[in-house]
């Protein structure tokens, strides 16, 4: 595997394997990798000849009060899971190298409508953010296909967005949810959780569970929902939302209504954790 840090030393990679007609594929990660990082990889190798990864802490993505310079970083560890999956080359940008004009004069994207709900609502300007790195990441890896996580949902559904409007030469592929044995959600962030914390997490994805079974008893959305933030709010969750929305994050006027997702956000002392579930699964 070859690391590089700068555009111009990747770009040259790639168009060298373009020139061989390879496939490229691409997973943008923030480090801290765990094998639901590992699983994307994969699945760009599954669809690609040639797969690029990359590794940057993005500090347009996260709010004043939020945790950019306490996000772990584990680059010793990231790269030697990349290498050990197979990745061809790993991009490790500077954030001088990602924004030459720097953090407060930089050119931002905007995906609207989808990006003020959910997470959206409570963390102002985040998808900017997201939307601006990955747009950036690829115009300079310029793969053919993009692997992202369905557990973080809403960022999948504003990465697609943006890639169909502006017409992206990338197919976005989406990959499946990986869980620890107990249904909790693989996350950088768990490693925030104290031991005690850890034991309550789960009962995130068994209040997803539970919506789901609302939801196979006919109960309306407005009910679902009240299911699952009941069993959050009274094993000890501060919860910022339980909605059930559409695959395309509009509101359903029922709930029999096919193609639904349960979502939810909620924080254990300063961790905050999101899942979802898809109702018709």
């Amino acid at each position: 595997m070859e690391v590089f840090r700068s555009v111009a030393q990747i770009r040259a990679l790639v168009g060298e394997w373009r020139r061989q007609d390879l496939r490229i594929g691409f997973v943008p990660t923030m480090g801290n990798l765990h094998d639901g990082h590992f699983a994307l990889v994969d699945l760009a190798r599954e669809n690609a000849d040639r797969v690029v990864s990359s590794i940057f802490v993005n500090p347009t993505q996260f709010g004043p009060n939020e945790d950019y310079a306490l996000y772990p970083r584990t680059p010793d560890s990231d790269i030697s899971g990349l290498r050990a999956h197979g990745v061809d080359a790993l991009l490790l940008p500077s954030v001088e190298e990602m924004y030459p004009f720097g953090t407060a004069n930089y050119v931002q994207m905007h995906v609207p409508g989808i990006t003020d709900i959910l997470c959206g609502r409570h963390r102002p300007g985040h998808f900017n953010g997201v939307a601006t790195v990955v747009a950036r990441l690829f115009n300079m890896v310029q793969p053919d296909v993009a692997v992202f996580g369905r557990k973080d949902y809403q960022q999948l559904q504003v990465v697609r967005y943006m890639t169909t409007d502006l017409a992206f030469p990338v197919r976005i592929i989406p990959a499946p949810t990986l869980r620890e044995p107990d249904g909790l959600a693989m996350s950088s962030r768990n490693r925030y959780l104290t031991p005690e914390q850890r034991s309550l997490a789960p009962t995130i994805h068994r209040a997803l569970r539970a919506m789901h079974a609302a939801r196979t008893r006919g109960d309306p959305p407005g009910r679902i929902e009240g299911v699952g933030e009941k069993l959050l709010l009274d094993a000890g969750f501060e919860v910022d939302y339980v909605e059930v929305l559409r695959s395309d994050l509009s509101r359903p006027r029922e709930s029999s209504e096919p193609g639904l997702i349960a979502f939810a956000a909620a924080r254990l002392g300063r961790t905050r954790l999101i899942d979802n579930l898809d109702l018709d699964d």
